[in-house]
């Protein structure tokens, strides 16, 4: 079976594909809710793609695939082999090791910024990350210390006044005084900024770029929209490293096609189990019981074999979000992503609701869970009705970039690796700014 012949009989199924050239290595890993369609849009219409994307194409050889149940199941098992794996045209996700954080040490008294490939021992200072692009935390830091005015060229130097202070780039913490006080509220702010708890610096960021627009200063409103992108990017991980960090119990309800339901408990960050349920088989009473057992039975497992130990109803976010490492960023970020998008029902189980007995509020919560899966999984078939046929849809105008440009579907190589944000995964690796793997080591 040749190439075109393969990509014709892919299933309009969620899984993985995995492109090889002609020595039958694999050079690229992508996921899709429907299979075909995703794969044909590299085919055709061709003129809308990238440079890399059509780079890519030419050296396609072959093919293979592998079919999940549900569209999260295929961006979790993409994350899983491309860490394996390592295809060359993939670039995030390949090197946890090139992931950055943001460290605040202290230097004769002052504290200072740094940007590095190791945050240090627990404790031993105060981190933010991991970071999946060196660029876009450079970029950040950049636009925070020259709006802040804190960008000193002698960080080193002590009582002594550097250049950019008489370049209006620094406030002087450089010669002591009140301008080290005023530095210390700063850099206060930054840490705030950083851990979410105060934006202001953000805002500043932005009324910058809108006022710099106002006087018909282009340059200086595209510099401070690139420094505010690049922070919002920050923030937007250290948000999934919240959320996941605190270690929460999470059941996912996912329609499938037909007439089954896909049941998955995460942990934190880690799946710790899934199965299917089918709908015709089980009646209401039966679903819910299911469901409910299993949320009784492999939490309770799950905290018993120590992966839910330190998570309490009074556990810390700052202390959860240390859990999260480099190596679990990316299932982090497809999680956070995947539930905030409302792709799928779930729950967010509080640990006292998990005592024994356990309180009326799981039923409920169980009940009011599966209502709404039911609900999205009987609008699906209703949408399904109402389409074409499938071998009405020709190749020129069903499996079309427009066609494919839904979330599921419109990730073209540098585009949205995630459910919701094109920039939080990726964090804008662009052409220009992207770090190669060989430069990330």
């Amino acid at each position: 079976m040749n190439l075109t012949e393969k990509v014709h009989s892919l299933p309009l199924s969620p899984g993985v594909y995995l492109m090889k050239d002609s020595l039958g290595h694999i050079i690229y890993v992508g996921k899709a809710k429907r299979l075909r369609k995703r794969v044909q849009s590299y085919f055709y219409n061709n003129k809308g793609h990238s440079p890399k994307v059509v780079q890519l194409v030419r050296q396609i050889r072959d093919l293979e695939y592998r079919l999940t149940d549900t569209e999260f199941e295929a961006f979790m098992l993409e994350c899983q082999l491309i860490k394996e794996i390592k295809p060359m045209y993939n670039r995030k996700m390949k090197n946890p090791l090139a992931y950055s954080y943001i460290s605040v040490r202290e230097d004769k008294g002052r504290r200072q910024l740094e940007v590095s490939y190791d945050p240090g021992p627990p404790g031993s200072k105060l981190s933010f990350g991991p970071y999946t692009s060196r660029s876009t935390v450079e970029r950040a830091l950049q636009g925070i210390k020259e709006s802040q005015r804190i960008l000193c060229s002698s960080p080193n130097a002590r009582g002594s006044l550097c250049l950019n202070h008489s370049l209006g780039l620094c406030i002087g913490m450089c010669g002591g005084g009140a301008a080290l006080e005023a530095y210390n509220v700063i850099m206060d702010r930054i840490i705030a900024l950083l851990d979410g708890s105060d934006t202001g610096i953000l805002s500043d960021l932005e009324q910058r770029m809108a006022k710099a627009a106002e006087r018909f200063d282009f340059e200086a409103a595209a510099k401070y929209r690139d420094y505010a992108g690049a922070v919002q990017a920050l923030l937007q991980k250290e948000k999934v490293s919240r959320f996941t960090g605190e270690n929460n119990n999470i059941a996912v309800l996912e329609p499938m096609d037909g007439d089954s339901i896909k049941l998955i408990l995460i942990k934190g960050a880690q799946i710790i189990y899934r199965d299917t349920l089918h709908s015709q088989q089980l009646d209401r009473a039966q679903l819910q019981a299911a469901v409910y057992g299993a949320i009784r039975v492999q939490f309770a497992a799950a905290g018993a074999a120590g992966t839910g130990a330190g998570a309490s109803a009074g556990a810390g976010a700052s202390a959860g979000a240390s859990a999260i490492s480099r190596h679990t960023i990316d299932e982090a970020q497809i999680i956070y992503s995947y539930l905030k998008s409302s792709s799928g029902s779930y729950l967010i189980i509080p640990p006292e609701w998990l005592g024994s007995p356990p309180p009326p509020l799981l039923e409920d919560a169980v009940d009011k869970l599966l209502a709404g899966c039911l609900e999205r999984q009987a609008d699906a078939e209703l949408r399904e009705v109402a389409e074409l046929p499938e071998d009405a849809e020709t190749q020129e105008d069903a499996e079309t970039l427009e066609d494919a440009e839904t979330l599921e579907d419109a990730e073209t190589l540098e585009d949205a690796e995630t459910l919701e944000d094109a920039e939080t995964l990726e964090d804008a690796e662009m052409l220009e700014d992207a770090e190669t793997q060989e430069d990330a080591e």
